[in-house]
C-alpha cells in the first residue's frame, strides 16, 4: 500500500530532495549496556518505535539478556551531546517534523478509491520513539468496546478486562492510581490543565447541547466532552523511548 518518500506536496525538501530516496540509509545499532562481540545477543529488536523501545526496556531488566536494538533514524538528542532535541521534546513543535525527513519517513498512500483517487500524506516516525515521538501527545487507549469486539471476533485475550491491567501497569498518571489509571509505571501521563474561559465555555456549550461531560476519557465513561490526558511531563513530551534504558548507546 505504501510508496516510500514521495515527498511533501507542499514543496518541502529534506536531505533526500522532494522526489524520493537518493540512497539507502543504514541502520543505526544501539547495543546493550555491555559491549558484545558480533552476533552475541540473546535478542535483536528491529525498530526503536513505541513497541520496540518498550520491548528492549523490558528485556534488559534481566541482566542475563543481551539486546541489540536497531533503528534507522537518529536519536532524540543532538549529535555528540545529551541535549534533548527541541523538535521531539517540545510539545508545540509537532508541526516542525511534518515537513522534515530527518525524523519522518514522509510516506504517502496509494490513490484511495474511496477518496476519489486522492493520495494522502502519512507521516511516520524515523527516530527513537518512532511515530509517538512526532505525535500530538494525546493519551487515548481506544474505546473499551473495540477490545470487546476483537475478543468476539476471535482475538482471545484481547478483551478490555485483560488489557486494562497492562494499561495501568505502563502508566504513571499525575492524578495517582485508580481503577482505570496507573500510578507508578514508566510512562508519565498528565491531565489537560487549560483554565481558559473559552475552554470552559466550550464544555458548557457541549452539555447544553445534550452531550455528557466525562471526567476521564480513558475511564468508565469514554463518551462525552472533557479534558484530555497527555503524555507530557513537566512541560516536555514524554516519548516512548523513555521506556527503554538510556544506556542503550
Amino acid at each position: 500500500m505504501w510508496c516510500i518518500l514521495r515527498g511533501w506536496r507542499g514543496g518541502c525538501q529534506g536531505p533526500w530532495g522532494a522526489l524520493g530516496v537518493q540512497g539507502p540509509r543504514g541502520l543505526r545499532a544501539l547495543a546493550s549496556k555491555r559491549p558484545r562481540s558480533r552476533g552475541d545477543y540473546s535478542h535483536v529488536v528491529v525498530g526503536a518505535g513505541s513497541a520496540g523501545c518498550v520491548l528492549a526496556g523490558r528485556l534488559t531488566e534481566d541482566p542475563d539478556q543481551h539486546v541489540l536494538l536497531l533503528e534507522a533514524g537518529p536519536k532524540d538528542v543532538y549529535a555528540g551531546s545529551k541535549r534533548l532535541c527541541w523538535k521531539i521534546h517540545m510539545p508545540a513543535a509537532l508541526v516542525a517534523n511534518l515537513c522534515d525527513d530527518t525524523y519522518n519517513w514522509c510516506y504517502h498512500t496509494e490513490p484511495q478509491a474511496g477518496l476519489d483517487g486522492r493520495v494522502l500524506y502519512w507521516p511516520r516516525g524515523r527516530v527513537w520513539g518512532g511515530s509517538s515521538s512526532l505525535n500530538a501527545m494525546v493519551y487515548v487507549r481506544g474505546h473499551a468496546e473495540d477490545y470487546e469486539r476483537w475478543q468476539r471476533q476471535g482475538a482471545a485475550g484481547w478483551d478490555y478486562a485483560h488489557c486494562l491491567p497492562y494499561f495501568r501497569r505502563a502508566q504513571a498518571h499525575e492524578l495517582g492510581a485508580g481503577r482505570y489509571r496507573g500510578g507508578d509505571g514508566p510512562l508519565r501521563v498528565s491531565r489537560g490543565k487549560s483554565g481558559h474561559p473559552l475552554h470552559r465555555a466550550f464544555l458548557e456549550a457541549a452539555q447544553q447541547a445534550g452531550y455528557p461531560l466525562t471526567e476521564d476519557m480513558n475511564g468508565f465513561q469514554q463518551e462525552g466532552f472533557g479534558w484530555m490526558d497527555m503524555t507530557i511531563h513537566e512541560g516536555r513530551c514524554e516519548p516512548p523511548d523513555s521506556l527503554s534504558p538510556r544506556f542503550l548507546l
